[in-house]
């Protein structure tokens, strides 16, 4: 699955480079045309993250949010500074599918995996950016990847298993808005060491190959954002590279392995 990603400030289609809000990049298209295009290519789930809202969860914008997560076809995450049991409330209310959690389910891991056993995993992703050192160990920065979290990708998942967890949204932040590449391998072991867990991978997509790379590692979703605004490729491209009911080998074969 080919998942389109718009990242907003003050109503404005942005990016950010390593997250940095001093180095964005602004889009003249709206988010509302962004949306239309991807739907009209073949868009089948969209994330949208609110960088307002995570900056200052009080100047999430509602407003504009409102007007695209009630897609009749769409399925709509979204994500930004999510902090209270309310702000997933509200954008449930509101009309989002999933909400997206970022670093609260590093620093309050009990308060998330009870918000995943009250509202189901299918209403809860996981957004866990990723930092390897030079040991390989996959540590998980926060803070907008400033503060070491001293935890480990690992050491975080198996509680969040056993609460129910589905999806994770995992960037490698060395990758991220550098249309460089995925670390593909990072995403076969974490596949093949938690195949019950639905993998979105997310930073470095830059060309149809690397979206190519990604099919036998096992995710389930490719996060495509730069790539897609700045016309790397088409999302009707990369479509046909990855249809929407694709099954990647690794991932065949986990299931096959669980039966």
């Amino acid at each position: 699955m080919l998942i389109p990603a718009i990242d907003l400030i003050n109503g404005e289609v942005v990016r950010l480079y390593q997250g940095d809000y001093a180095q964005k990049t602004s889009y003249e298209t709206s988010a509302a045309q962004r949306q239309a295009l991807y739907f009209e290519a073949g868009a089948q789930v969209m994330h949208f993250v609110d960088l307002d809202g995570a900056k200052d969860s009080s100047k999430r914008q509602l407003t504009l949010l409102k007007t695209l997560v009630n897609h009749p076809s769409m399925t709509i995450q979204v994500g930004g500074g999510v902090r209270s049991k309310s702000d997933v409330e509200d954008l449930l209310a509101l009309g989002a599918d999933r909400v997206v959690i970022g670093s609260l389910a590093i620093k309050q891991p009990e308060l998330v995996r009870a918000w995943i056993e009250e509202f189901g995993g299918e209403k809860i992703v996981l957004a866990l950016d990723v930092k390897i050192d030079e040991n390989g160990n996959k540590t998980l920065p926060t803070h907008g990847w400033i503060e070491d979290s001293g935890v480990n990708l690992e050491e975080l998942l198996d509680d969040y298993i056993a609460a129910g967890l589905i999806h994770v949204l995992c960037t490698d932040i060395s990758k991220d808005g550098t249309l460089s590449g995925s670390n593909v391998g990072m995403y076969r072991e974490l596949c093949s060491e938690y195949p019950s867990i639905k993998w979105q991978a997310s930073g470095g997509i830059g060309s149809l190959d690397d979206i190519e790379a990604l099919k036998t590692t096992g995710v389930s979703g490719v996060i495509l954002g730069r790539s897609l605004l700045e016309g790397k490729f088409t999302l009707e491209e990369a479509i046909a590279l990855w249809p929407n009911n694709f099954v990647s080998v690794a991932s065949s074969a986990s299931t096959e392995g669980a039966k």
